[in-house]
């Protein structure tokens, strides 16, 4: 489970089991969309796929591989975007931001008007290039019964 938290602070409240997925810990990020008419990077080309209330796209090499994707979820005026991925032959290519621009030229198509996803430390870097702006730390936690709480990386050993 992800809340809008610092780890620390809702560790000692975790009942058995419990515990901070230290490594996972991200970003709470937001964004007003506005339109973009982003065009895809030399080389690449764009599917767009809608279902089950998803809008999924796709940036695909020249010979048809997928190398960068995201999707989002459209609730009223607020889109959550989730699973944004360049394969790691692709990055650095503009095609990351391409997929973000995207995704937000079509919410604004759907109405929402606002933009929230959770973020990795090396998502946060490309999503602040783009006007995202950090609002909390998402503390992940995860049900592991009979292990050991992992520490804390600012614990004292």
């Amino acid at each position: 489970m992800k809340m809008p938290a610092e780890p620390e602070t809702i560790e000692p409240w975790l009942p058995q089991g419990w515990v901070v997925a230290w490594e996972e810990t991200g970003h709470l990020m937001a964004l007003d969309l506005m339109a973009t008419n982003p065009a895809a990077p030399e080389g690449y080309t764009t599917t767009l796929e809608s279902g089950g209330g998803v809008i999924c796209v796709r940036g695909l090499d020249a010979a048809g591989r997928q190398a960068a994707k995201g999707q989002m979820a459209v609730l009223g005026d607020e889109v959550a975007v989730d699973r944004v991925v360049t394969e790691e032959a692709h990055r650095r290519r503009g095609l990351g931001g391409f997929v973000m621009r995207t995704l937000a030229d079509r919410a604004l198509e759907e109405g929402a008007v606002l933009g929230v996803l959770g973020a990795t430390d090396a998502g946060r870097a490309l999503y602040e290039t783009l006007g995202w702006k950090k609002y909390a730390t998402l503390a992940e936690c995860v049900y592991r019964p009979g292990e050991a709480p992992p520490r804390s990386p600012t614990a004292e050993p």
